[in-house]
C-alpha cells in the first residue's frame, strides 16, 4: 500500500470498474463491500470474490445500514445510472456521515448535485478513483462525460520528458489554451489531484481535458515542438 491505513470501501455496482476496482482494494489490503441489485450478476461475482458481495440495492436505505455503511470511509458509486449514483452519494453522505463519496458521471445536468468526482472507465477510472481512495484526496472535479462522448471534449494524456520545455514548472505557470483543464498528474503511478503549485516532473503524465480541435497545441506546448 501507498502509506495509506487500511479503510472501509463499500462499492455499489458489480460492473466492469465495480469489479476491477473492488479487485485492487483487496489486494491492498483495504476491507471492501460490493453491493449489486442485480441477482445474477451478484452471484457471479461472489463465486470469485466471495462474501464481500451483497446482494442489495444500494439506494436503499435498509441496505445502506445492512452493508454497515455507517463506518465506511469511503462510498463508491459505479453503476451505468446516474441517479441511481446520485441518490447513493447524496444518501451516504447526509443519512450515514460518510465522509467521502467518488462517483460516476455520465449526463452534465447531473454534475451540480454530485459532491466528489465522476470518472468513466474509458479515461483510466479504475487506477484513477482507487489512487483517489488510496490517497484519501479532496477534490471537487467534475468530468462531463456527455460532452467527452460527443466528440466535443477530449481526455488528452502526455508525458513530461527530461527536454520538455514544461518539466521543474508550476501548473500555474503555464500557458495552456482556453478552458483546458488539468485533471491529474500521475507520478510513480500515483494520481494526484494538482494545484497551481503542483511542479511538473520528468516521468510525470498529465491528464488533461481540452477541445477536440486543441488538442495538437497542447502536445505541442508539453513536447516543445511543432508536431
Amino acid at each position: 500500500m501507498s502509506g495509506a491505513s487500511a479503510m472501509y470501501v463499500i462499492v455499489v455496482g458489480a460492473g466492469k470498474v465495480g469489479y476491477y476496482l473492488a479487485k485492487q482494494l483487496l489486494q491492498e489490503g483495504h476491507e471492501v463491500l460490493v453491493m449489486e441489485k442485480d441477482r445474477k450478476t451478484a452471484e457471479a461475482l461472489a463465486e470469485e470474490l466471495g462474501d464481500i458481495v451483497m446482494h442489495a440495492d444500494g439506494c436503499e436505505v435498509r441496505s445502506m445500514a445492512e452493508a454497515g455503511m455507517g463506518r465506511a470511509n469511503v462510498v463508491v458509486a459505479v453503476t451505468g445510472d446516474d441517479e441511481d449514483n446520485l441518490v447513493i452519494c447524496q444518501m451516504a453522505k447526509r443519512k450515514f456521515g460518510v465522509p467521502r463519496t467518488i462517483a460516476r458521471v455520465n449526463d452534465p445536468k447531473n454534475e451540480a448535485l454530485f459532491q466528489e468526482l465522476g470518472i468513466d472507465q474509458t479515461v483510466s477510472s479504475t487506477r484513477i478513483i482507487f489512487n483517489l481512495i488510496e490517497q484519501q484526496i479532496e477534490t471537487s472535479q467534475i468530468i462531463p462525460l456527455a460532452a467527452l462522448k460527443r466528440g466535443e471534449i477530449e481526455v488528452v494524456e502526455a508525458d513530461i520528458t527530461p527536454d520538455s520545455p514544461v518539466a521543474g514548472m508550476r501548473i500555474g505557470q503555464l500557458e495552456l489554451p482556453p478552458n483546458t483543464l488539468i485533471i491529474s498528474v500521475i507520478r510513480d503511478d500515483h494520481a494526484l489531484i494538482p494545484h497551481s503549485d503542483t511542479k511538473l516532473r520528468p516521468g510525470d503524465s498529465v491528464i488533461a481535458m481540452i477541445k477536440a480541435e486543441r488538442e495538437k497545441e497542447l502536445r505541442e506546448i508539453f513536447a516543445g515542438r511543432k508536431i
